[in-house]
């Protein structure tokens, strides 16, 4: 065994992407020769702040991994008591996953505690240093957390941009965000589509043009501007269909009222619920492209997502998205406006999304998980010490 290395972030039964994420990262430690328990929570959010239906999946575990169900989000006596834990257990790195403020006390204070058996580096994952929607303690919560580790790693220019606006000393690394590699090989396209049409019944022709949406609902997100884009004349003409599959994480009214007063529900296949995991390849071979119309990002695990199965992006030119999807290559990068986006969707067709398939071939070779864990492996090395 090299060395000890522990995972503080969700994890199985929770779901959604921060939670493969982690399952996928902790593989990968002990595929090198780590152990690599993942710390995840028995609370993460309490029911009334969370958007969406459910925060558990109902699918099995995965196989090979100790996840424990340890941290309370909202109770400091169990921050208390599993920083002791963690303290007494001594691992070599602690890897934590930062994602938005309110986490900042209860990961903080585990840390604190941690660093006190003077051993322990501690590395921080900053998916969001500032959220994409702000909230009252937003800046003494981060700054809380951020001072209890001893380095960091970003995935985008924007966040390490955010980060050193809080540390400007501490070592960081901006790594790309690794491929989603655990969801399964690509299918052929006429196969996803006869799956997702034998699943429910989706209205979809092995013939049809799609593109595809794909992800939580949310605001920052530009599904209602992607929506505008659809009621172009161009893309009807051009017979084109988008296929909007994840759950809404917001009032979902004004999404219904926006499609029926533009006229556009015949051009849309809508599945928004939740996507389990054994699921998601059938939707992105499905698609002829994946259309990331954020209105801000900083990055984006779709985009991972899109290159592991090879499929071409339309994205924004927002955040961290253009420096990920370049232009005219793997996809198309557009204004977040529905003129610019119907644009880009046109340009796409014009093109042929076989003009993009040998650049996504050797630009995925880029995202390896080995290439993160090298990363966090040298911050180790090199970060602040914990004794400090």
């Amino acid at each position: 065994m090299k060395g000890s290395v522990v995972i503080i972030g969700p994890a199985h039964p929770l779901r959604g992407g921060l939670a493969t994420f982690d399952q996928r990262l902790a593989t990968q430690f002990i595929q090198e020769g780590y152990e690599c328990p993942i710390y995840s929570f028995s609370l993460q959010y309490p029911s009334f702040l969370f958007p969406g239906t459910t925060q558990y999946t109902t699918e099995p575990a995965p196989a090979g991994l100790t996840i424990l169900s340890r941290i309370n989000s909202v109770n400091p006596l169990n921050w208390w008591s599993v920083g002791e834990e963690l303290r007494k257990r001594r691992p070599d790195i602690i890897v934590v996953r930062y994602w938005l403020p309110v986490m900042g006390p209860a990961l903080g204070t585990i840390l604190r505690r941690v660093r006190k058996n003077k051993h322990t580096r501690i590395i921080a994952i900053t998916d969001n240093v500032l959220p994409h929607e702000k909230r009252p303690g937003d800046v003494p919560f981060t700054r809380y957390f951020l001072k209890s580790c001893d380095a960091f790693v970003t995935m985008s220019e924007k966040v390490m941009a955010d980060l050193r606006t809080f540390e400007k000393v501490k070592p960081a690394r901006q790594v790309l965000h690794p491929l989603y590699d655990s969801f399964g090989e690509p299918l052929t396209k006429q196969e996803a589509r006869q799956y997702l049409r034998n699943a429910w019944g989706a209205a979809m022709g092995d013939s049809d043009k799609i593109i595809l949406f794909f992800g939580f609902i949310r605001r920052y997100k530009g599904l209602d501007i992607l929506l505008e884009a659809m009621a172009d004349s161009r893309i009807r003409e051009a017979g084109i269909k988008l296929l909007i599959a994840g759950e809404f994480y917001e009032d979902a009214e004004s999404y219904r009222a926006q499609i029926e007063q533009l006229g556009i529900g015949d051009l849309l296949i809508q599945r928004t619920d939740f996507i389990p995991d054994s699921e998601v390849k059938y939707y992105l071979c499905a698609a002829d492209a994946v259309i990331q119309p954020y209105r801000n990002a900083t990055q984006s695990g779709v985009t991972p997502l899109a290159y592991h199965f090879e499929k071409p992006m339309v994205v924004s030119n927002v955040g961290g998205l253009p420096a990920l999807v370049p232009h005219e290559k793997v996809g198309l990068v557009a204004e977040p406006a529905p003129q610019a986006l119907a644009d880009a969707i046109l340009r796409f067709y014009e093109l042929g999304e076989g003009t993009f398939f040998p650049h996504l071939r050797s630009e995925k070779e880029k995202y390896s998980w080995n290439r993160l864990t090298a990363a966090i492996l040298e911050l180790s090395k090199t970060g602040a010490s914990s004794n400090q």
